[in-house]
C-alpha cells in the first residue's frame, strides 16, 4: 500500500546551502532502498516534505524526523492512502521557495511567504501540485 505524507517543520538551528544539500544528498541516497521519492521545500528556516511510499517506510522515515534534534515544531499536515505517487520521478526533489514567484505563495495564503503551520494540509498540497506544474521542483540546488 503506497500513502503520502506531507509534514512543516523548523530548522532548530541557522542553515546553510551546504546542510540543505547535505539533507538533499542523503535523502537521494537513502531512500532509494526505502522506496521513498518526495520533495523538500523551504524557505529560511521552514520545511515542508512530501514523502511517498510504503506506509511502514514512510512512517518509520517520518518518526525518524520527529525525533531529529536538527527539526523543531514537527507539523503533520497530511497523511493519506495513495493509488499513484505524484513526486515519482524525485528520489528528493527541492524548491527554494525564495526564488519562487511571491504571487504563486499569495495565492495560497493571506502573505506571499511561506507559513505552513497556519495553513490546511489541503492548501499546502495544492501549492506543492502547483509547484510540480510550474516545473520550480530541481533535483539539485541552484
Amino acid at each position: 500500500m503506497l500513502v503520502r505524507c506531507v509534514y512543516a517543520s523548523r530548522a532548530a538551528t541557522d542553515l546553510s546551502p551546504a546542510m540543505i544539500e547535505d539533507i538533499l544528498e542523503r535523502s537521494r541516497v537513502n531512500n532509494p532502498a526505502r522506496g521513498i521519492t518526495g520533495i523538500l521545500c523551504h524557505s529560511g528556516d521552514v520545511f515542508i516534505q512530501v514523502l511517498e511510499g510504503g506506509r511502514d517506510e514512510v512512517c518509520e522515515l517520518y518518526n525518524s524526523i520527529v525525533r531529529d534534534q536538527r527539526h523543531a515544531n514537527v507539523r503533520l499536515l497530511a497523511f493519506e492512502e495513495i493509488r499513484e505517487r505524484k513526486f515519482s520521478n524525485w528520489t528528493m526533489g527541492h524548491v527554494d521557495l525564495a526564488r519562487v514567484n511571491p504571487g504563486l505563495l499569495l495565492k495560497y495564503h493571506a502573505r506571499a511567504v511561506l507559513d505552513p503551520f497556519v495553513m490546511s494540509g489541503m492548501v499546502v498540497t495544492a501549492l506543492l501540485d502547483e509547484l510540480v506544474d510550474t516545473a520550480a521542483v530541481h533535483t539539485r540546488l541552484g
